[in-house]
């Protein structure tokens, strides 16, 4: 095939091009919730129930290690009350590792086609075995079988390699039988100190209203520019 054969991608677009007007009904201190958790189940029932956006679960988590060196990725939201937001991860992980480190962390859960965002910030730990068991039994048996297969994070030879781990485990362990939790898997609850509620507005005048835990264990609510 020569060059002129080949079919042409046609321009790049251009970000600073894209634009978009966001929605006209924002979002006030009187119709806030008393805690940000209530808050959010309110926010988060909309975007799973009402506008059906895919994975609303799905959070940006992003950490730094001992050096300050960020890193982010998207991990799956499992459980959320008033003592904080659970997610599940390998405890030899980037992530987990920066958490060892620095356990402070942000959480981001981006629903776009709703134009909004829910920023927390607080403090993760890890959850206790008999919870992160509870966890595990619920996984799908591929799932389980994938935990012990990925060295998460790890540099790996081939994809192969990765294969050949997972058919071994599921030679060992067939569908119907039970998988042992890994002692490097868990979970991690992050206790918010903030939390923001950031809602879309015409002309890039959005409602941003902050939870901020004091000493008492209540929360004040600020209003940020946008």
């Amino acid at each position: 095939m020569t060059d002129e054969d080949a079919v042409s991608p046609g321009p790049v677009p251009d970000p600073a091009a894209m634009r978009k007007q966001y929605r006209a009904e924002g979002l006030s201190e009187a119709e806030l919730a008393a805690t940000p958790v209530e808050q959010f189940a309110r926010w988060f029932k909309d975007a799973a129930v009402e506008a059906h956006l895919f994975e609303p679960n799905a959070m940006v988590v992003s950490t730094a290690d001992a050096e300050g060196r960020p890193g982010s990725r998207t991990v799956l939201l499992k459980h959320f009350d008033e003592q904080g937001f659970v997610f599940y991860t390998n405890y030899d992980s980037a992530k987990a590792r920066d958490l060892a480190e620095n356990p402070h962390v942000s959480l981001l859960f981006p629903w776009h086609p709703m134009a909004r965002q829910v920023i927390v910030r607080g403090v993760a730990r890890r959850t206790g075995r008999d919870e992160t068991a509870a966890y595990f039994r619920t996984r799908p048996h591929g799932s389980q079988l994938g935990a012990w297969a990925s060295a998460q994070s790890s540099v790996l030879s081939t994809r192969a390699d990765l294969d050949a781990s997972y058919a071994e485990l599921a030679a060992r362990y067939p569908e119907g039988e039970q998988v042992p939790v890994p002692p490097h898997w868990g979970g991690f609850r992050v206790a918010p100190r903030s939390v923001e509620f950031w809602q879309g507005r015409l002309n890039r005048l959005h409602d941003r209203l902050r939870y901020v835990a004091e000493p008492d264990g209540s929360w004040r609510v600020e209003r940020l520019s946008p």
